[in-house]
This record gives C-alpha cells, structure tokens and sequence, in this order.
C-alpha cells in the first residue's frame, strides 16, 4: 500500500454493506444489486452472521443459463467457500488474500465486536490505496486466467 503502511482492513473497506438472507430468492437478490448499483451481495444466515457471497455472475451463469428461474433460488444455495477479512488486520493482508484466491471483493468481518460483516473491499477501494505497481500485480494474479 502506498505512504501508510499501518492501513487496516477497515481503513480501506466500503462501509454500510447490507446483505441478502440466505432464504432470500436470487430474484431478489438482482434487485437488491439494480437497487444498490452493486455486483455482489454477502449472504447471511438466521443468525445474521455472514454464510457466503452471490455476484451477479453467479445469477447469470449458475442460474438463469441453465434455464432455471431465480425466483425459486434461494441465494443461500449459492454459498460456496467463503474468504473474508477481520477488520483490524493489515490492509496489505486484504491484498495477498484477494491476488492468492483471484477474488474481486472480501467481505470485512469485525471479529472483535461480535464477528460482525462491517463492509467490503473491492478492486476500487484498493485502486485508491495502491502503487501502479500493485495495481499492476494484483491485476496480472487476479486476471490472470480470466
């Protein structure tokens, strides 16, 4: 990260994350992103702890490409393996896990106050907070076999 090395995962995140119920259609879920001008949702449990993510692409190719109507969809079908970020870890943390796993947002979890979901970072909050060199690596690791 650029100047600051002691950037949190928090300094860095989109705040005010809402997220769409696991037995929530994915009907619904493509409204909540048209609404919120948005590509990815996380999704949450009962207990309104985070379970998983949904993309839109997850609709679109999981979904409706295979003929199947996303109002009978429940978006917590989708919940797959699950990376995510505490709040207080490095903001250099949140670059290595996205560039290992080649994922374009990571959830932000305050694991001190109760493992709460507190935001997300995608690739513009770390096109902000990089180099043009991290920029440039995050993008070849990341897009690599796209």
């Amino acid at each position: 990260m650029t100047g600051n090395t002691k950037l949190t995962a928090r300094d860095i995140m989109s705040g005010g994350v809402q997220c769409i119920g696991a037995h929530q259609s994915l009907r619904e879920a493509a409204r909540m992103m048209r609404d919120l001008n948005v590509g990815a949702l996380p999704i949450c449990g009962d207990n309104n702890r985070l379970t998983g993510l949904v993309t839109d692409r997850d609709i679109t190719v999981r979904c409706c490409a295979e003929g199947i109507d996303p109002a009978t969809v429940q978006a917590g079908s989708l919940s797959g393996d699950l990376r995510w970020i505490d709040a207080s870890a490095p903001a250099d943390e949140a670059l290595h896990l996205m560039e290992e796993h080649q994922i374009k947002r990571l959830p932000v979890i305050d694991v001190e106050h109760g493992h709460q979901l507190v935001g997300m970072i995608t690739e513009a909050n770390l096109a902000k907070n990089l180099s043009d060199e991290q920029i440039a690596e995050f993008v070849s690791k990341v897009y690599a076999n796209a």
